[in-house]
């Protein structure tokens, strides 16, 4: 069973997450932020990953944090549930559109965490949420997860829809990278022989 749990503790947050990889796309999410809480939503939801995640966080500061520490802890719960990581696809790529924006996300499960993110907002903010955070969650999740991830926001000017296309471009590439390929007959897809 491909699953796994974090729990973290600091002094600026309490998180709890748990992922099943080969579920059914269940998300049981609360951070306190709404518009986080539907970021991931969705990225459960096209991923088909099971997520439970609870964040109790120093909001009365602001957001980072806690968008922070959920994506490195949702980074190390996957990471452990890919254990050895035999038999992934490995790579995927895709060009997600929501509505006027279009975002490339590509992602190597390589254990080499590197993120190039180029996507801006003309605005800072989605309601509350600072849209600087975004990044802050792809970086954080990347170096977690061991992820070599690549974001570009190709065109857009709706910053909901710009976050909303990253979130789910991500989640469609972890659903085709964390797959389990029968062709690779359980090896590990490297000529390295580990990732």
């Amino acid at each position: 069973m491909r699953k796994g749990s974090i729990t973290r503790k600091t002094s600026e947050t309490a998180i709890s997450v748990s992922v099943d990889l080969d579920g059914s796309g269940k998300a049981d999410i609360s951070t306190g932020i709404g518009f986080f809480d539907h970021m991931l939503d969705l990225l459960a939801r096209h991923s088909l990953m099971d997520l439970t995640i609870r964040c109790e966080g120093d909001l009365h500061i602001d957001d980072h944090h806690s968008v922070e520490d959920t994506g490195i802890a949702l980074g190390q719960a996957i990471l452990h549930a890919l254990g050895d990581k035999k038999g992934i696809a490995r790579y995927a790529c895709v060009h997600l559109p929501m509505d006027e924006a279009l975002t490339r996300v590509a992602v190597d499960v390589s254990g080499r965490p590197f993120l190039v993110f180029r996507t801006q907002f003309a605005v800072p903010k989605i309601g509350t949420f600072d849209t600087e955070l975004v990044r802050e969650f792809f970086q954080a999740f990347a170096m977690n997860a061991g992820l070599t991830l690549h974001v570009e926001t190709l065109y857009g000017d709706n910053a909901h829809h710009i976050a909303e296309s990253c979130f789910k471009g991500l989640a469609r590439c972890l659903r085709e990278a964390l797959a389990e390929d029968k062709r690779e007959n359980g090896r590990v897809p490297s000529t390295k022989g580990s990732l």
